[in-house]
């Protein structure tokens, strides 16, 4: 799905869910990665230049890194005595609320087993993404209201380089909800992950996940089989490039021991590039739990299950057997409406490889996707999960 892209974030200035402490994690990251501006602007300043000329020697990464660690050191003092005066200065909002601790890993203790909720039995997971959710849940019970029914999944979407929104996590898990991180590599180039150029930044983020010990569902560059997002078709990334970024950021979750985590594969619907093979793209089962497919029921598409995800379900069983998810979806208002919104229930609730559904709660770029504001789609997705046994996500 489109969405306007937001302001950049860079690393570590989403604060309002991370210590003091994560802060200066972040910076690290930003050292570990090259990414220099980004750590030099948590430090208060910009990148150290690099003087030239005769008679001068050209500072090596030596003496960069130390400078580094000096405005860490006088970053970390003015943060004391803010933190002091109680001033959400610190933040760097206005107000801002203090943001919670970095969660530290209990020492023995096992990652949560997210078998039960991998593969289900007899249960659907009915999801939102909605503007300010999970890191609050007014949204969600707002939402809740307006469906009829709790969702028992609750996505974000979190730009590369952000830390774990720790908040997010605990909040969703405490309205008995699965957290689902939509992973965008904004700012970066899936060329420069596979190439390990983000490794101590995925590494500290799948540390965290680790010592939170709360399960998750993660899925990264979403829709990669479209020509609308940096990572797409139209960026130059190639199937070879995105398949080594997903195996090596497996991997790295793997040696963190992060395996409190269900790995989410998300094309789109193939109907916008229906040349693309879909195989090129796919890790391998190791790498993979759940096959996510976005597709929205627009008033110019398909107003069926299977007329809209139909064939790329079939494509994508010519590979793998892993259980479909639709990860994102709406229906536009239009006059196949109410149809469209029966179908879409109803096509989850009679697939068994279908896990679920996410709904797009958001009002974007002209067209208005959310229940709340449109009692003729509320009616018929509200009727349809009355009859949908959900999976209870703490004790699936």
């Amino acid at each position: 799905m489109v969405r306007p892209v937001a302001a950049r974030q860079p690393l570590g200035w989403r604060v309002a869910s991370s210590s003091r402490a994560t802060i200066v994690s972040a910076i690290l990251v930003a050292i570990d990665d090259g990414e220099w501006g980004a750590a030099m602007k948590l430090t208060g300043g910009d990148r150290p230049r690099r003087h030239g000329g005769p008679g001068r020697r050209r500072a090596g990464a030596g003496a960069v890194t130390a400078l580094l660690k000096l405005r860490i050191l006088a970053g970390l003092a003015v943060a004391a005595a803010l933190a002091a005066c109680g001033s959400s200065a610190l933040y760097g909002v206005p107000g801002a609320e203090p943001p919670t601790s970095t969660p530290t890993l209990v020492p023995g203790s096992r990652p949560y087993d997210v078998s039960g909720l991998r593969d289900p039995a007899g249960g659907k997971f009915f999801g939102v993404q909605v503007p300010g959710a999970p890191h609050s849940l007014d949204p969600v019970r707002s939402f809740a209201t307006n469906a009829g029914t709790r969702p028992n999944l609750i996505g974000e979407y979190v730009s590369w380089n952000n830390l774990l929104d720790v908040k997010a996590v605990q909040n969703a898990w405490s309205y008995g909800a699965l957290y689902y991180m939509v992973w965008e590599p904004y700012h970066t180039s899936v060329a420069a992950i596979a190439d390990g150029r983000s490794n101590g930044y995925i590494t500290r983020l799948a540390r965290e996940v680790r010592a939170l010990n709360l399960p998750l569902a993660i899925s990264f560059g979403h829709e990669f089989n479209g020509f609308w997002y940096p990572w797409g078709t139209a960026s130059g990334t190639t199937a070879a490039q995105f398949v080594a970024a997903w195996r090596l950021i497996h991997r790295l979750f793997t040696a963190a021991q992060a395996t409190n985590v269900i790995w989410v594969w998300n094309p789109n619907v193939i109907s916008a590039e229906p040349k693309l093979p879909l195989s090129d793209y796919y890790p391998g089962d190791a790498y993979v739990d759940w096959v996510g497919v976005t597709g929205y029921f627009s008033t110019t598409g398909p107003h069926t299950f299977d007329g809209l995800y139909g064939p790329t379900m079939q494509e994508i069983r010519g590979f793998t057997a892993k259980p479909f998810f639709i990860a994102e979806t709406s229906v536009e208002t239009g006059p196949d409406s109410v149809a469209a919104a029966q179908n879409l229930v109803t096509g989850v609730r009679q697939r068994s490889d279908v896990l679920g559904f996410v709904w797009f709660e958001y009002d974007k770029a002209g067209v208005d996707w959310r229940l709340g504001s449109r009692p003729l789609v509320r009616a018929p997705i509200a009727a349809g999960l009355a009859g949908l046994r959900l999976v209870n996500a703490k004790r699936p």
